[in-house]
């Protein structure tokens, strides 16, 4: 596992690696890779890049979300052209530009083939988030340069940015061909590059934002209830539904799983040397402030929960919130 990323020379360089690196063999920090390290540890804002799924193999789809996205022609749906589309037209319209339905009669399957494979995908659909209070015109801008960069001239795209939830998010459809014909394929690394590149592009803007991994922050927690159930109302989260009535069984019959504990226990641990050893580095460079902002970040580090843990806690919160609403005054 390698939770906390930085390129150093094209290569990979890892908090945990480091950790077990001896001290003749460590090189001095970069100003990179100081400055991640400072914003990581003052709780910079942390940036949000979502690849959503379901809808972007057929014409059909592509073109409800783009009615989705656009707010049924309320919105403006900017295109990697520099167009500035609104209507209820905008879906079919991208469509034909893109020629999706070429894309997806060549890519049919054969209704006469003994093995059918899924449709693949006509497109990718994104979401580009920042936190609340974040300016929404500059969260824009940043994705609008990300997007300039990493698909430009190559793959086509468009977006259109949110304001209707406290958090300024940038919805993005990318066709899943190239103009050149070559697919594109999303990886972990994929996105883990985005955020970064997405982060820098934020602080170009005068933005504040930064992108690791949630290990080396710290943190494992699961989604909250609140937010489960309100996916579950909209039929998107049957997984996780699922997962709070295991739960909910497990706590009632006295059981709760702690499989996955020792692996969390085990890469902390390897998270918290890495700190320390950074700490120690800083301190040897003539950067005591900084180090000392490592230590404090370190001890504020929450014990580490698996999911099912942290899902544990909420119900138990949840029901002693409803307990309190129910009981009676006393006069």
């Amino acid at each position: 596992m390698t939770p906390f990323h930085l390129n150093r020379g094209g290569a990979i360089w890892d908090l945990t690696s480091y950790a077990r690196r001896g001290p003749g063999q460590r090189d001095r920090l970069s100003a990179t890779e100081v400055a991640l390290i400072a914003r990581t540890v003052r709780h910079t804002p942390e940036v949000i890049v979502k690849v959503t799924g379901g809808g972007g193999n057929s014409s059909h789809g592509v073109n409800a979300h783009f009615n989705y996205i656009g707010r049924r022609g309320d919105l403006e749906i900017e295109t990697d052209d520099g167009e500035r589309l609104s209507g209820r037209g905008v879906g079919r319209h991208l469509i034909n530009d893109w020629d999706l339905d070429l894309d997806e009669d060549r890519e049919r399957p054969d209704l006469f083939a003994t093995n059918r494979r899924a449709a693949p995908k006509l497109v990718h659909k994104m979401i580009f988030s920042m936190p609340a209070g974040t300016p929404p015109k500059k969260v824009l801008a940043a994705v609008r340069d990300f997007a300039r960069e990493e698909f430009g001239l190559q793959h086509r795209y468009a977006m259109v940015l949110h304001t209707d939830e406290p958090h300024p998010h940038v919805h993005m459809v990318v066709k899943a061909v190239s103009e050149a014909g070559v697919r594109l394929n999303i990886h972990k690394g994929t996105l883990r590059h985005w955020r970064q590149e997405f982060a820098r592009h934020l602080r170009a803007h005068g933005v504040e934002a930064n992108a690791t991994e949630r290990s080396v922050r710290g943190q494992s927690r699961a989604p909250k209830l609140d937010s489960i159930f309100r996916a579950a109302q909209r039929g998107a989260s049957a997984h996780m539904t699922a997962r709070v009535r295991e739960v909910a069984r497990e706590l009632k019959a006295g059981s709760l799983d702690g499989s996955g504990a020792a692996k969390l226990q085990q890469t902390r641990r390897e998270v918290v040397s890495g700190w320390n050893a950074l700490r120690g580095q800083l301190l040897a460079e003539g950067q005591p402030q900084l180090a000392d902002a490592v230590g404090i970040f370190v001890n504020q580090i929450p014990p580490p929960l698996t999911e099912k843990a942290w899902l544990a806690q909420e119900l138990i919160e949840h029901l002693r919130q409803v307990r309190s609403r129910d009981k009676p005054l006393v006069p």
